[in-house]
């Protein structure tokens, strides 16, 4: 790859995907909450339904936009594992883990017909071409971290619970402000810098030089650049020098890439139960290094 041709795909891999794509990913978030609210269970429970992952958080990339919808039973929450109400007492209420994930597969097969619920997590909806991207629906509740450090004592997320038994926490609220606050800091180098390494994962993958990893990983990689670095010299040099600077990380006699956060803020990177380790980290960053031909 030559400067011209690195510089020719940095520039086209930068933006998000193009209006047309962008409605298509709309569409489908209007699509599942009609679905949620035309289900008679739902009527008059607190429920929220809104897209999470990469397409509100500005990071999907062109021609590989599906998009993740979460259907989040706010009736309760959980905290360590127990479920309250939010006025304290022990919630005696209908919303099981089953019953909510129960719901939302009937819901969505009354709207949609083929829904696949083998997943382990998430419902799948089908792509309908030209109309709607392939679409996750994932049933959550409501989970909170009380920390006395933070502004109103507590950090607000959701938690998943698997076919298998397993729960997931994730914090879709604190990976958008987080992300729109380093995005701003930086001129929105960062978000850029995000799909350029998605699009470099891709190509890897498909020509079978890396296995597959999910998309969110690259935006964790990035999330530990400090700001300064993307400001430097044009977006060609802030690329550069985020890969340099993972690398470091990564390849530090500290071990840094043990303190690498998600961009949350909250979860470790490097933890138990991500789908990926410190080595998938340095096979894309090094592996991406070579395939932009950076040199050195």
């Amino acid at each position: 790859m030559t400067t011209d041709q690195r510089l020719a795909l940095i520039g086209k891999w930068k933006s998000p995907p193009g209006p047309a794509e962008q409605e298509r990913l709309e569409r489908a978030e209007r699509m599942v909450r009609a679905a949620i609210n035309r289900h008679e269970p739902f009527r008059g429970v607190a429920i929220k339904v809104e897209a999470k992952g990469s397409y509100p958080n500005n990071t999907n990339v062109r021609g590989d936009s599906d998009v993740d919808i979460k259907v989040q039973m706010n009736e309760c929450f959980y905290y360590d594992g127990q479920s309250w109400l939010s006025e304290g007492p022990d919630y005696v209420g209908p919303w099981t883990k089953d019953k909510l994930r129960r719901e939302v597969h009937t819901a969505l097969t009354e709207s949609f017909g083929d829904v696949d619920a083998d997943h382990n997590i998430a419902f799948y909806v089908p792509e309908v071409f030209g109309s709607r991207p392939s679409t996750d629906v994932v049933p959550c509740f409501k989970y909170v971290l009380y920390d006395s450090t933070v502004a109103g004592g507590k950090h607000e997320g959701s938690v998943v619970f698997g076919r298998d038994g397993k729960k997931i926490v994730n914090w879709p609220e604190l990976q958008l402000a987080n992300g729109r606050a380093k995005n701003n800091a930086t001129h929105q180098r960062y978000k850029c810098a995000v799909r350029v390494l998605k699009n470099v994962e891709n190509d890897l993958t498909a020509e079978g030089i890396i296995d597959a990893l999910p998309s969110y990983f690259s935006e964790c990689l990035i999330y530990n650049v400090p700001d300064h670095i993307f400001l430097d010299g044009n977006l060609d040099d802030a690329v550069r020098g985020s890969l340099l600077e993972v690398y470091r990380q990564l390849d530090s006699p500290g071990m840094e890439w043990k303190r690498m956060v998600e961009p949350n803020g909250v979860k470790m990177v490097f933890s138990e139960g991500q789908k990926w380790d410190e080595q998938d980290a340095l096979n894309l960053i090094l592996h991406g290094w070579r395939y932009l031909n950076y040199g050195g």
